[in-house]
């Protein structure tokens, strides 16, 4: 797509972040990473439809493998958020030797963090199993899967970092090839494995690890080569390097609030299945199908935030209010009607989108009311997402910290616990529009903190 460009007196021509029209950028920035993100959470579904066609058990061993993935995803993730924002207003404030230290910097922190994992996977997967559950046939599914996931997890590492190295320089649709090749690929390789098509051994659940990992490899070296080939603003070198500590202090600075939000999610669903196995393993597979399900809705809207993180923080660094918080507000608007459509399908038709995982008489009656209960907080949490990115963009990740604490740690589990007294799988789902609803109001009391403070105070330049 055309636009105008300016010229810079050091000959590079304005990042398209500082001249597109508001509207218009945020979804030619947005909609290569939702439509990839949804592909992410078709695979997703996917994965977990093909897993559940081995057994209940090995279903129910893949959600309690989610708390530790959840933990790997917080690690890189946040580390993306930190290097999203400092090369993001670097490259708005032209200082784009600063870009280039952000970038290689935050290569070694995947590299450091590949190596954390590849431990965990080697010594811990084992008793982190048998801390949820007593059931033998569970822990084996667990291990075989969780084992392959968190040794070869360089790919994730990998794939995380370069997309959001393209990201922060607005080339989001190389990213959705990248991601979109990924999980294709992921796609094709998991009934392969599984059930040992077309020659292949049939590996079961370590299949189902092996082709998402094999996805993850392919992805990062495919978004590291249009890094290298396509992507002027940074530039990557590694000779004479030597790891930057007051750069990966200002990256975790802003990174670490968000690894700390995420890690929380992870501690959150490793106690709710604690909660939830005391009424039986399918209540546990039930909420491992939520979270699938819920990504087809949440998936994109995270794709809109990355398109959306870029933005505020390029035009925070050219001191561009206005243009900052039009996109806010149409990240907003558009989240919220993502989040209707979810609102919608699991309202309307929540036995069938059960049915899709070869539920059981069991997990239909439990599973049809978890969906309707929990989906009506959708609209809410769009908000609360949006606004979260906005910290994010801002440099202060710590307020979405702060909520996050304050929606699962202080609100959520002990919401879930009081409710699970009584006996009832039923009550126990309200938690999470309970806890939805503090997280809108502390997010509204910091939104409103950090606009008093800081962006009611930014200039008016370079206004479009």
């Amino acid at each position: 797509m055309a636009y105008d460009v300016k010229e810079q007196t050091d000959g590079r021509k304005e990042n398209k972040m500082g001249v597109l029209p508001v509207n218009r950028l945020l979804i030619t920035m947005s909609l290569p990473m939702m439509a990839s993100m949804l592909v992410q959470a078709l695979y997703n579904i996917v994965d977990s439809i093909f897993v559940a066609r081995v057994a209940e058990d090995a279903l129910t061993a893949v959600s309690m493998a989610f708390p530790l993935q959840t933990l790997m995803i917080a690690l890189a993730g946040g580390t993306g958020v930190g290097i999203n924002a400092i090369l993001s207003k670097s490259l708005g404030e032209k200082e784009y030797e600063r870009a280039n230290k952000a970038a290689v910097n935050g290569i070694f922190l995947a590299a450091i963090s590949f190596l954390l994992f590849l431990i965990i996977g080697l010594t811990v997967v084992r008793p982190f199993y048998m801390s949820q559950t007593g059931d033998p046939e569970i822990i084996e599914y667990g291990v075989q899967y969780l084992t392959v996931v968190l040794t070869c997890s360089f790919g994730i590492f990998g794939q995380f970092i370069f997309e959001r190295l393209l990201t922060s320089t607005g080339r989001t649709l190389l990213t959705m090839i990248t991601q979109g090749t990924g999980a294709i690929i992921n796609l094709i390789l998991d009934p392969i494995l599984i059930f040992g098509l077309i020659g292949a051994p049939k590996l079961g659940v370590t299949g189902a690890a092996i082709a998402t990992v094999c996805g993850q490899i392919v992805a990062a070296v495919m978004a590291c080569i249009f890094n290298i080939k396509k992507n002027p603003d940074i530039h990557i070198s590694f000779k004479g390097f030597k790891p930057d500590g007051a750069m990966i202090g200002n990256i975790y600075k802003i990174g670490v609030p968000s690894i700390i939000m995420q890690s929380i999610g992870s501690l959150m669903v490793y106690i709710m299945n604690k909660i939830l196995i005391g009424f039986s393993s399918t209540a546990v597979a039930v909420f491992g199908v939520y979270f699938k399900l819920q990504s087809f809705t949440f998936m994109p809207v995270f794709g809109l935030n990355n398109g959306m993180i870029p933005i505020v923080a390029f035009n925070y660094g050219a001191q561009s209010k206005k243009r900052m918080m039009k996109t806010w507000r149409l990240a907003w608007i558009y989240a919220t009607a993502i989040m209707l459509v979810g609102v919608a399908l699991f309202e309307s038709i929540p036995q069938y989108l059960l049915l899709l995982f070869d539920a059981s008489d069991d997990m239909l009656r439990i599973g049809t009311v978890a969906l309707r209960i929990i989906g009506i907080h959708f609209p809410i949490a769009a908000y609360c997402i949006v606004t979260g990115s906005m910290f994010q963009a801002l440099g202060t990740s710590v307020y979405s910290m702060i909520v996050s604490i304050m929606r699962q740690i202080v609100v959520l589990i002990p919401a879930a616990y009081l409710l699970s007294l009584p006996g009832n799988v039923d009550y126990v789902w309200w938690s999470f529009p309970i806890a939805e609803l503090m997280s809108a109001a502390a997010t509204t009391f910091f939104f409103k903190r950090i606009y008093d403070k800081t962006i009611k105070h930014i200039g008016e330049n370079n206004e479009a």
